[in-house]
């Protein structure tokens, strides 16, 4: 239920939520950002992300003060004037996602696997080619043995067999919240994060630095990746016309799309009534 005044912080995920399908983010939502900036309120750009993806990440939300990556396992300060400061940096160990990998494939068969384990500027994804991955230009092939020699900040993993939303069902079924967060977020790949990952405990990280309750948090979001905030913040759960079903059912507004700037126009009435 939509609390009433202004809220005092405003995160948003960015593809498919502030992000337009062509990759790019309208002059008029920079502006609208920048106007609740002015009106004091802090502003998060919550992604599924990774750290390597931050420059672009910080060109698609300019007026962000806070960045929640890597679905939560990475956040970062941007207000300090001395310069960004880690906040939170959290990796899957790998012989944690060996053995899940393994019990996950016992149940539903071979896995496209891709991992991501740089967060060096632009560093490609590693693992299986799979020509539905909308990157190719940020991945690189590698053996399972290589991607799993060192610890990840995330996993991606689909099968030829199941949708995306059956092979996560699956995978919460074997895999227990403790060993790895488990979600998707309209990639056509589940990602598996460390443990106790998500976005919601990457915004509390920013909550707490800044004395602010939940409950005066506005979100905004598209994809399952997002209900762990929907759940977390209390001022208003705010999905584009555009959201996978999970999300709309969450919500307590929809707006327009993200291709209509539904981000924008939401946040244009807020500050104009």
């Amino acid at each position: 239920m939509t609390r009433p005044g202004l809220p005092k912080l405003i995160a948003t995920d960015l593809d498919g939520t502030l992000v337009r399908s062509d990759d790019t983010v309208s002059a008029y939502t920079h502006g609208v950002l920048d106007r609740v900036r002015a009106a004091g309120i802090p502003v998060v750009g919550a992604t599924g992300r990774g750290p390597r993806l931050t420059e672009l990440t910080r060109n698609d939300i300019r007026a962000a003060d806070f960045l929640v990556m890597a679905g939560g396992g990475r956040v970062v300060d941007q207000s300090d004037p001395a310069g960004p400061v880690v906040l939170r940096d959290e990796r899957l160990p790998a012989e944690v996602l060996a053995r899940l990998l393994a019990d996950l494939e016992a149940e539903v068969g071979p896995l496209t696997v891709m991992v991501e384990a740089s967060d060096e500027h632009d560093a490609p994804l590693w693992g299986d080619y799979h020509e539905s991955w909308p990157y190719q230009d940020r991945f690189e092939a590698r053996t399972r043995d290589e991607c799993l020699a060192c610890d990840v900040i995330k996993a991606f993993a689909r099968t030829a067999d199941h949708h995306v939303d059956e092979l996560l069902a699956a995978a919460r079924r074997i895999i227990p919240s403790q060993v790895a967060t488990l979600t998707q977020a309209g990639l056509g790949f589940i990602e598996i994060c460390p443990p106790g990952v998500d976005k919601a405990t990457g915004l509390t990280v920013v909550a707490q630095s800044l004395g602010v309750d939940p409950a005066d948090v506005l979100v905004f979001g598209d994809m399952p990746n997002d209900l762990p905030m929907f759940e977390w913040a209390g001022w208003s759960r705010v999905a584009v016309a555009n959201a996978h079903p999970a999300l709309r059912a969450a919500a307590d507004e929809v707006t327009l799309r993200n291709d209509d700037d539904g981000v924008a126009v939401y946040l244009d009435r807020l500050l104009s009534r």
